[in-house]
């Protein structure tokens, strides 16, 4: 007896990979990250840069299947489109992608053994949903699935804002924060937990404004937070504290709007700068529009800088 019903549609794994230059590793895994919603690899860093992969989840008829669909190549366009939309900011060539199919083989909750909650600075844990974790006196906790990508604090741009954001939240009151290009919302949800009494975290990238209210939902902190994907030029009043984890050239641009928003006495806070030039640059033109350097971090490549509005 025979039967045209449809073989049961299962999960494939979309995996796209790609080489990345050293200086675009914490902006492609971010933007990989939220694209794919589930999961990131990065090999090893070297001088030149390391090997970054996404994992899509994408139907299949059969496990067996290694064609491409409709589906999966417009993941792939999209992917495309969206990494050469960020290299051009770099001056950087669009990378060139491969693309294979995986069968499910629990890839979904294998690779969890991997995340395990880590303290991304002192008092501030980061912990994936699927692992209990009882914080010590006086410690937080922000809940965060990897596959976010370095909005969860594994990247030295994220590690350093929130080592700075701390900083700043130590000489102020409850003061209401302004995070501009929020990602994964964790800087905004640091600086409430830090002390903030309310933020305002905005993006221009519809994905990323979904992937942060459902953070901060999961988090509890949607009372405190309000999302948006307001572009900064249009947002109103001044902020204590102003935050943007973003990009050189995006830095430069933004620079007289972001220090518009910064109340007199507030504090600046900037990162997603590479050491050197870019450095230099950054210094130079906030300086020259009111604002004292108060502190740098530098981990790897990268630079984060706190300044006072004067």
């Amino acid at each position: 007896m025979t039967t045209d019903e449809p073989t049961p549609r299962q999960t494939q794994w979309l995996k796209i990979t790609f080489f990345c230059p050293v200086e675009l590793l914490d902006p492609a895994t971010d933007l990989v990250g939220i694209l794919s919603g589930a999961g990131v690899e990065q090999t090893p860093e070297t001088e030149t840069g390391a090997t970054i992969s996404g994992f899509f989840p994408v139907a299949a008829v059969d496990t067996d299947s290694r064609q491409l669909t409709s589906t999966t190549q417009q993941i792939i366009a999209e992917v495309a489109e969206q990494l050469a939309e960020l290299f051009s900011l770099y001056g950087k060539k669009a990378p060139s992608l491969t693309s294979t199919l995986l069968a499910d083989e629990d890839w979904a909750t294998s690779w969890r053994q991997f995340f395990k909650p880590f303290e991304i600075v002192p008092g501030l844990v980061i912990k994936p949903s699927w692992e209990e974790y009882l914080p010590r006196p006086g410690e937080h906790v922000i809940e965060m699935d990897p596959g976010m990508a370095f909005g969860t604090g594994q990247h030295a741009s994220t590690r350093m804002a929130l080592a700075l954001i701390q900083e700043s939240m130590r000489h102020m009151g409850p003061v209401k924060a302004l995070d501009v290009g929020t990602g994964t919302g964790i800087l905004a949800m640091a600086a409430i937990l830090f002390g903030a009494e309310q933020a305002v975290a905005i993006d221009n990238d519809p994905d990323a404004v979904k992937v942060a209210r459902e953070n901060i939902d999961k988090n509890g902190l949607h009372e405190k937070i309000a999302v948006s994907p307001t572009p900064v030029d249009q947002v109103n009043g001044t902020y204590l504290l102003v935050i943007a984890n973003i990009v050189h050239d995006v830095l430069v641009d933004m620079a007289p709007t972001l220090t518009r928003l910064t109340a007199s006495g507030g504090h600046l806070v900037l990162a997603g700068i590479l050491g050197g030039s870019q450095e230099e640059n950054i210094i130079r033109i906030y300086t020259s529009l009111g604002c004292t350097l108060l502190n740098k971090h530098d981990q790897e490549e990268w630079v984060a800088l706190q300044f006072r509005r004067n």
